[in-house]
């Protein structure tokens, strides 16, 4: 009888953390390793899509996220007037078998915690565990932690591989890619909040307004407010002639009146951007970064995955989806290979040309293109849109990157 694999998983996160049941359920010991010293429900709405909405069926976690989620019913994308130029429904409204959900990233990282503890056991997270450097050998691997505040050692630990789930600034990135250097700046910044208002269009629409250079997107995230009400996640987006923020100002709160003059017009009637911002309470701004693909991830017995592995634009509801599939292709690896390197280098295969397909597009705007299609070809509006855009030009965009990010329906729903 072969001996039980153990795994040390960089980073309590969505891809950690689903990275943690998936190898526990293929009969690896799992520990995970996260910086803060409380894991808390921070952050703001994501989109999760209907592949790794499977993967957390599969997981067992369906009803509970059910209970955190929204299903989304359809996505719009509307030019800078409100003016629409399409509409395609979402999730188990498109004839999916499992929904698109809407979802808090905080409750969504607490509900998958509770889900680790309850079946590894509270033990397999440890929290003020922050990863310096890491030691392998031919037959195991060993990573040192630090209290991030303090800068105290608090203790060396030996497995049989490292999953770095360790995010953008990955410290076992930068080990193997030295010279990489900082993020790669798209020239625009986000701010993003949350905010209780009015229902708008479905009431669980998700909508994305504008084109590249000035855009706006809004989807509710909470099934528990009712009636007319509802918490709205909004991101507002522009390009700006300046460098990137220096990494201590990411995540920041700052002062609305950096960017909302620029969206002081976009009143559409079914939703009021300029209201929506000012009943904001507090906004936070990110720069839009990602990273170029990487040539591998896996090196002996340690690996990358989610954002450590492939860093991309917010665009095509994909971050956290992405990192879910991560965490299944390895779960699947380490079933089909008793050798840790083979398995990792099989996890590898199955998702870097994937994940690299899915950076290039989000750089060309993915899905949203259509928007700056109509833009640049009807920039003060149309009367009607198939004299801007055919139909036909609109579904192989839509269709096209399905395919591209995994979730064409047809495919999905065999699977």
């Amino acid at each position: 009888m072969s001996e039980t694999k153990t795994a040390i998983i960089v980073g309590g996160g969505i891809g950690g953390l689903v990275s943690a049941l998936k190898l526990h359920y293929s009969g690896v010991k799992v520990r995970v390793f996260e910086s803060v010293e409380n894991i808390r429900a921070l952050g703001v709405g994501i989109n999760l899509l209907p592949h790794a909405v499977r993967i957390l069926t599969e997981l067992g976690l369906a009803e509970k996220l059910e209970a955190i989620g929204l299903p989304t019913a359809e996505l719009c994308y509307f030019n800078k007037f409100g003016q629409k130029i399409w509409q395609e429904p979402r999730g188990l409204h498109a004839g999916y078998h499992y929904p698109q959900y809407s979802i808090h990233r905080g409750r969504l990282q607490m509900l998958l915690l509770e889900a680790v503890k309850e079946k590894l056991g509270e033990e397999a997270v440890l929290t003020n565990h922050h990863l310096i450097s890491f030691d392998t050998f031919s037959d195991c691997t060993v990573a040192h932690f630090e209290d991030k505040k303090t800068g105290a050692f608090v203790g060396s630990y030996e497995a049989d591989m490292i999953i770095a789930a360790d995010g953008i600034h990955s410290v076992v990135r930068k080990c193997f890619y030295p010279d990489e250097g900082d993020p790669i700046f798209s020239g625009r910044i986000l701010w993003r909040g949350l905010t209780e208002a009015s229902s708008f269009l479905t009431s669980r629409t998700m909508i994305m307004a504008g084109f590249q250079n000035q855009k706006f997107v809004a989807y509710p995230v909470d099934p528990e407010v009712s009636g007319d009400r509802t918490l709205i996640n909004w991101i507002a987006e522009l390009a700006v002639d300046k460098e990137m923020p220096s990494r201590a100002d990411w995540n920041r709160k700052i002062d609305k009146a950096k960017f909302a003059p620029a969206f002081a017009e976009w009143d559409f009637g079914w939703l009021n951007v300029p209201q929506l911002i000012r009943d904001t309470d507090a906004v936070y701004e990110f720069p839009m970064v990602d990273r170029d693909p990487l040539p591998a991830w896996s090196f002996g017995r340690v690996t990358l995955l989610g954002d450590a592995a492939h860093p991309m634009y917010p665009i095509g509801s994909n971050g956290a989806s992405q990192a879910i599939l991560d965490a299944d292709a390895l779960g699947q690896a380490m079933k089909e290979h008793s050798s840790v390197e083979l398995a990792l280098k099989s996890y590898e295969k199955m998702r870097l040309t994937n994940t690299a397909n899915i950076v290039r597009s989000n750089r060309k705007n993915g899905p949203e293109h259509v928007m700056q299609i109509v833009e640049e070809r009807a920039p003060d509006g149309f009367d009607a849109l198939n004299e801007v855009i055919s139909r036909k030009e609109l579904e192989d965009i839509a269709g096209s990157y399905k395919k591209i990010a995994g979730f064409d329906k047809h495919t999905l729903n065999k699977q």
